[in-house]
């Protein structure tokens, strides 16, 4: 949806290292950087030393650079600071998209958004779901912003937002172990 570049990086550049870096991830928003990217005529490069912190981000070397994509916290726990396009990537997720930071050589290099229109089969589904009397609750690795958008839009009664996976399983635990049948999709 939105590619910000910082200091000297321009938008291609930026998509350029970003998707090429995603391409080894299996995740839903890294198809849709590696998309974009193709769709815009972008060439993807090689990478190298690739590696994953699931719900977190992806490292590795693209054209002897390091490149890292991910969350803010990721990007702390590679010594970056987001704190520059925090402002940026608020306004971004008020309006209910993903964010995720970019950094080259271990420096803030920018930030793509990504979002995803909700299918009219899901507000469908939720209006069943209600009419049925289940409760429903969001677990998500997106920011609390975007989360409560979506929420709102969709009417779900309870969001839990900035969920790493592994910790989707222990909440899902709790939940049962208060004596709620718990179904996750």
């Amino acid at each position: 949806t939105a590619v910000k570049p910082a200091g000297v990086w321009n938008e291609t550049e930026l998509l350029r290292l970003a998707a090429s870096i995603e391409r080894g991830s299996e995740h839903s928003l890294a198809a849709a950087i590696v998309a974009g990217a193709e769709k815009r005529g972008i060439d993807l490069l090689g990478v190298g030393d690739f590696s994953s912190g699931a719900g977190k981000g992806v490292a590795g070397t693209v054209a002897g650079r390091a490149v890292a994509v991910g969350s803010a916290r990721f990007l702390v726990q590679l010594g970056v600071s987001a704190s520059p396009l925090a402002d940026v990537a608020e306004r971004l997720q008020r309006e209910g998209q993903t964010v995720m930071f970019v950094a080259v050589d271990h420096e803030l290099a920018g930030l793509l958004s990504v979002s995803d229109p909700i299918k009219d089969s899901a507000r469908e589904a939720i209006r069943n779901l209600h009419r049925d009397r289940i409760r429903l609750v969001m677990l998500t690795g997106d920011s609390p912003a975007t989360a409560d958008i979506v929420a709102r839009e969709l009417r779900i009664d309870e969001v839990q937002a900035e969920v790493l996976p592994d910790e989707k399983g222990s909440i899902i635990k709790r939940l049962q172990a208060e004596g709620h049948i718990v179904a996750m999709a």
